[in-house]
């Protein structure tokens, strides 16, 4: 186990957070291939993540639907879309990007908002709903994506934080890879 594993499976347990380890080593699961809604999950089946991941994933959600999308094109299912706010996906304008989310959209019972960007690397962002500061989404910088951003910028609800990624994408990081959100309230003291 990496050094970087152990310090993450350490901070969740000092959360008490449950922790499911995958002990198949035919299953991959990367992070950047799991969407999850708020409602189910979408797990893109790319070159890091295949079909025995995605049934692992399915066995430690079972209250949420989960459903395989494949990723034709870019590292993983996050490479051109993510959760830009409650039932709403940001998703790429590529023909790829489009692809999967038209299978999304067949395979959900739940109908989505879409938010199309033109640049699909642009369309990986992070949403957060903060108590003092409501919706807010981290996305990418205006020298990056300059025509993403007016996209970004039509949501009119959301506190707008851009966030340069010029020096991770040299590595294939996107914003969502420098992140772990944990939905935790702290203890009243």
């Amino acid at each position: 186990m990496s050094t970087l594993t152990e310090a993450m499976k350490e901070a969740l347990t000092d959360l008490n957070m449950n922790i499911v380890e995958i002990a198949d080593e035919n299953a991959t699961l990367d992070g950047g291939d799991v969407l999850f809604t708020g409602r189910e999950f979408f797990v893109g089946l790319s070159k890091r993540t295949n079909q025995r991941g995605a049934e692992i994933l399915a066995d430690a959600f079972k209250d949420y639907a989960v459903s395989t999308v494949p990723v034709l094109e870019g590292l993983h299912l996050k490479s051109f879309c993510s959760m830009g706010g409650p039932g709403l996906i940001v998703i790429g304008s590529s023909d790829p990007a489009q692809k999967a989310l038209k299978i999304m959209q067949q395979m959900s019972d739940h109908r989505y908002d879409k938010l199309t960007v033109p640049d699909d690397l642009a369309a990986n962002c992070i949403y957060m709903n903060l108590p003092d500061k409501g919706h807010v989404l981290l996305h990418c910088t205006t020298d990056e994506f300059p025509e993403s951003v007016k996209v970004f910028e039509k949501l009119k609800d959301h506190m707008l934080i851009p966030v340069s990624n010029l020096e991770k994408v040299k590595l294939d990081g996107a914003l969502t890879c420098c992140s772990v959100l944990i939905n935790k309230k702290k203890p009243d003291n």
